[in-house]
């Protein structure tokens, strides 16, 4: 590895702290950059000829800095200084001591499958159009400012599969299937999946289970109704929907690659830790 960004939680204390130790105590070459999650614009140059990028903070510093390495297909590694940290590799008590194992290139590349999000203005969706809008977790459709349902008609490649009634709907990747989705009783995918996961909010009319997709899916949502709702992506993106405007969501063409050394069922060992899963051991005894 040559050139190696830093990228932190500025919100976290202790993040820029470790991040300039990663610099100092691993030599990192001159062009080594460090920048918060929270202003990640001005590097726009720089990011095109880095080599690995180094997370400080948990899946949300994750999700920010998948958007200036996505589009240049640029590895990760993550030091969860978080809660959950799904997608983070490192502990911030063993990060310095481990780094170097992914800084000399010996670890495997685990690509996520992302997807994007196309906003029509209009009901024929002629006016306006804006996007697309790539996202590694998920794509919500959801209540706006005014707390009422809001009316959704479904299409999925071509077929209409539900009109509900609900406080939202979220599209998740294979990835994003342990946030939001989760969170209101949708399924835990395997994070390579290729799949998709379609799940209502707290739907009061109409489909109420999840639906996992073929990762080709191509998902219309509709704004149905009188009430206007918000589309977030990735929840970093946020913009304003009006009764007649739809968005279309599919596979991105891009992906998040990320450095692994851990063994390929660490995500399974992070879900029993993290979400306080109980395990039948020998004699019968409950451990976590």
């Amino acid at each position: 590895m040559k050139t190696i960004g830093i990228i932190y939680n500025a919100r976290i204390p202790e993040a820029l702290d470790l991040s300039s130790a990663i610099v100092n105590e691993l030599s990192l070459e001159q062009d080594s950059w460090i920048s918060p999650a929270e202003n990640l614009d001005q590097l726009r140059e720089r990011v095109p000829h880095t080599d690995l990028v180094i997370t400080a903070g948990g899946d949300g510093t994750i999700l920010r800095a998948v958007k200036v390495t996505a589009p240049f297909g640029i590895p990760m590694v993550g030091i969860n200084m978080g809660r959950l940290g799904f997608m983070t590799e490192l502990r911030i008590d063993d990060a310095l001591e481990r780094l170097q194992v992914y800084l000399d290139g010996g670890c495997r590349v685990d690509e996520h499958n992302m997807v994007q999000a196309r906003l029509f203005k209009g009901s024929n969706g002629s006016s306006e159009m804006l996007g697309p809008f790539p996202a590694l977790n998920d794509v919500v459709v959801g209540r706006g400012a005014i707390s009422r349902v809001v009316t959704i008609r479904t299409n999925i490649d071509g077929a209409d599969v539900a009109s509900l009634r609900a406080d939202g709907i979220i599209l998740a990747t294979a990835t994003g299937s342990t946030g939001y989705s989760l969170a209101v009783g949708g399924p835990i995918l395997d994070p390579l999946s290729e799949s998709l996961v379609l799940k209502p909010i707290a739907a009061h009319v109409g489909l109420s289970a999840a639906l996992v997709l073929s990762p080709a899916a191509r998902i219309k949502l509709y704004l149905e109704g009188t009430q206007e709702a918000i589309l977030s992506v990735d929840g970093f993106v946020d913009l304003p929907m009006e009764p007649g405007d739809w968005i279309e969501v599919e596979q991105s063409p891009l992906k998040t690659r990320f450095l692994r050394a851990n063994p390929t069922n660490h995500f399974y060992a992070t879900i029993t830790r993290r979400l306080g899963f109980s395990i039948r051991g020998q004699g019968g005894l409950d451990r976590v």
